[in-house]
């Protein structure tokens, strides 16, 4: 019998990671916030991965191992695969997810990011700049997630996130030669 934990539970958990690591832990620092958040992605990536890939015959080459990423791994994880890959056939792919469950709570007026109840313009670039960037700390979490299931295949690489339009986002994963 397979443990599992609610939805709720995870989506909590992770909410409150990046709201610790951002306003209490660092919060002068959000470069240090992210590093941290990252790092503890990547070690529950690689600790998830070595669950899910252990009675699997070891991969070819990259595109395979990103297939199980996309396919195996992030159905685990999600419940769903990957809506889209791309690749360029040089070492870079993007994962796109058209609706990633962790940003489906993240608001997209910027109004809501600003902590200042007298700057009510949320069209102005500081209120932007503070959406943008707690919706980018969500981010370091799954990207950390990612770089660290792949590294447990051997495959050593950076992730990076990208937002269009809000649930929708895209991994973009550069193997490093």
């Amino acid at each position: 019998m397979g443990r599992e934990v609610a939805e709720s539970c995870v989506d909590g958990v992770i909410m409150e990671m990046v709201s610790a690591y951002c306003s209490r832990f660092y919060a002068n620092k959000p470069e240090l916030a992210a590093r941290r958040i990252d790092a503890i992605g990547f070690q529950v990536g690689q600790q998830l991965c070595e669950r899910y890939a252990m009675e699997r015959p070891r991969f070819n080459d990259h595109l395979e191992a990103i297939k199980f990423i996309c396919k195996d791994f992030w159905s685990e994880l999600f419940k769903k695969q990957i809506d889209n890959l791309k690749t360029n056939h040089r070492g870079t792919f993007v994962l796109q997810d058209n609706c990633f469950r962790w940003l489906t709570r993240v608001s997209n007026d910027a109004a809501s990011a600003n902590n200042d109840p007298s700057e009510s313009d949320p069209s102005s670039p500081t209120a932007e700049n503070k959406a943008a960037q707690a919706t980018s700390m969500y981010l370091y979490f799954p990207c950390g997630i990612i770089r660290g299931a792949l590294t447990n295949l051997g495959i050593p690489c950076a992730v990076s996130a990208d937002i269009s339009n809000l649930p929708a986002c895209s991994f973009v994963v550069r193997i490093k030669p």
